[in-house]
């Protein structure tokens, strides 16, 4: 049976909804924190994010691997495109990282929407649709990025700024929390990590002069543990890096809108944070502006911040630095290493966030230099009123928000690389609440662009390149089976040999990619899945490509 549960507040009576039959198996009853740390050794299963806490987005499957992924076929389709009117008047693409469970797929979309899917045969065991207000305020499209699963329940944000909890049998709602301030412009698109007891979440709407936030919940209650500010207050550490007089602290950005990665033994959780407000006009915030474009470390347990390593200071490009914190070791060495919109891979020590090495990842690079020991050196800004100013990598970055993966069998990171550069004009713009806090007119260049899936060790050593036409926008995923795969802005789903970059098979999906696959096995069949669908902020990555067809289904692929 296939039940529809639409959340529309007071215009459903929920008990009625009570003796609904079970329609999805009890998977995810079983899944606790003790699971998800061995998460890898269960690779069979996709049972959070990244696939395991420390993000490399590397399966020990094997079934499907580079002699046999010639042969990969379609096994099924779900096709979740919807009629009718969505919220906010941006567009809407399909962002997600599919999560899988002994046989069941949870996946989340746009506009509040989150399906049950029979992972062998893609039938809908269930749906939640999320009321999202129509008015609702966003940045940069109509998206979601994943959802949790633990204790029987299913964890995902809305665009309003909601934690909600579903019972993953039926789709019925649980509880939900209230996790941002929606008439100030923040919303919510993170996928929520289960650490413990607990689920981390973090905000989103940093331009629209909000101060950014990382929260922790209860798992079975949703009671907020703790929030963490990522911009500090007059008096807290960092405050000065903020101009002393004035407000420009309470409206600085920072926001954590993608999932970080936690390290157990150390107890921190990794967050990178975004972008500093109002964008592009440094005048108004003189200083660093800490933690804008930084990644950092917090105790769990408490929302302490231990460390913090700032990629771009005084961020006067829209250089988020939100992107995957990836955790591996290396000569007895904990480590993380980042790829940053900014051009730059950095490796840091996680265990102190001091820098180990740092080398550019992309092929033009003039808005300014980092040297080795991590001196940054603007070059390039847009520093006066009504004059264009054109600076590589754009806005869009040298990796927008789409992940690496990292197989350290062959200490290979997997780059989604975008080569594009843009114009930006500063224009000031006063602060008002719930408006666009945005401090230039921004074009992205339409031509002269490239991209690749490009390996590098970590060291930060070029191993292989594989060329593209446009730069790009999904995610990668790596897997035991020497294969790498990755899905195009022109909607190619292509299998890369992991040593050599040899493209093995592809698969044209009809619509462009901006999501995170993942893979699995049920019965012993291994599979691929990838959300595919084109829209959302792509006109700030692409414009040359704006106007393709939408698409939005997953599509998963064996043998």
């Amino acid at each position: 049976m296939t039940v529809e549960y639409v959340d529309a507040g007071k215009a459903f009576n929920h008990s009625q909804l009570s003796n609904m039959p079970h329609s999805a198996p009890d998977v995810t009853r079983g899944i606790n924190y003790e699971r998800i740390l061995q998460s890898r050794n269960e690779s069979q299963n996709w049972m959070t994010y990244y696939g395991a806490y420390d993000g490399q987005r590397y399966s020990l499957l094997d079934q499907i691997n580079a002699d046999n992924v010639k042969n990969l076929k379609v096994a099924w389709i779900h096709q979740a495109s919807s009629t009718g009117l969505i919220a906010s008047t941006s567009t809407y693409a399909f962002e997600a990282c599919p999560l899988v469970v002994d046989g069941v797929m949870f996946v989340t979309g746009w506009d509040g929407w989150l399906w049950a899917l029979d992972a062998t045969t893609g039938e809908q065991l269930w749906r939640y649709k999320h009321a999202v207000p129509f008015d609702v305020t966003l940045c940069c499209a109509n998206v979601n990025r994943g959802c949790a699963v633990a204790n029987g329940k299913v964890y995902m944000v809305t665009q309003n700024a909601q934690l909600v909890a579903i019972d993953a049998t039926n789709g019925q709602k649980i509880w939900q929390k209230t996790i941002g301030d929606v008439r100030a412009g923040e919303s919510a698109s993170i996928a929520p990590l289960v650490v413990k007891d607990t689920l981390i979440t973090g905000s989103a709407g940093g331009e629209y002069g909000v101060r950014g936030h990382i929260d922790c919940w209860d798992l079975e209650t949703g009671e907020q543990r703790w929030r963490t500010y990522t911009v500090p207050k007059p008096g807290e550490p960092g405050a000065e890096t903020w101009p002393a007089d004035g407000e420009a602290w309470q409206r600085g950005g920072a926001n954590h809108w993608v999932t970080g990665t936690f390290d157990p033994e150390l107890n921190l959780y990794y967050a990178g944070t975004g972008n500093p407000a109002p964008d592009f006009d440094g005048e108004v915030r003189e200083g660093d502006n800490l933690y804008t474009d930084s990644v950092v470390a917090l105790d769990v347990d408490t929302g302490e911040i231990k460390w913090h390593y700032q990629f771009t200071p005084h961020d006067l490009w829209d250089y988020d630095s939100t992107m995957e914190m990836t955790l591996f070791e290396r000569d007895g060495k904990k480590l993380l290493a980042h790829f940053d919109k900014n051009g730059y891979m950095f490796v840091l020590d996680r265990t102190n966030g001091r820098l180990q090495h740092v080398t550019p990842f992309v092929d033009r690079i003039d808005w300014g230099v980092i040297t080795r020991d991590g001196k940054v050196t603007p070059r390039k800004y847009p520093d006066k009123e009504g004059e264009p100013c054109h600076f590589f990598p754009g806005p869009a970055g040298a990796k927008e928000w789409t992940h690496a993966s990292y197989n350290p069998e062959h200490d290979l990171f997997y780059v989604p690389v975008a080569d594009v550069g843009a114009t930006a004009t500063r224009r000031r713009r006063e602060f008002k609440e719930g408006m666009p806090y945005w401090g230039a007119a921004v074009e992205v260049d339409v031509d002269n662009m490239a991209g690749s899936v490009s390996a590098f060790d970590s060291h930060g050593e070029e191993k292989w390149r594989y060329r593209l036409d446009f730069p790009m926008a999904a995610s990668t995923l790596s897997t035991a089976g020497n294969v790498v795969f990755a899905g195009t802005p022109a909607g190619e789903f292509m299998a890369l040999h992991a040593e050599t970059g040899e493209k093995l098979w592809s698969f044209q999906c009809g619509s462009g990619h901006h999501s995170s696959p993942s893979t699995y096995t049920v019965n012993g069949k291994q599979y691929i899945t990838v959300p595919v669908g084109w829209g959302g902020w792509l006109e700030g990555i692409i414009p040359g490509m704006s106007g393709q067809g939408h698409g939005a289904a997953v599509i998963t692929f064996s043998l």
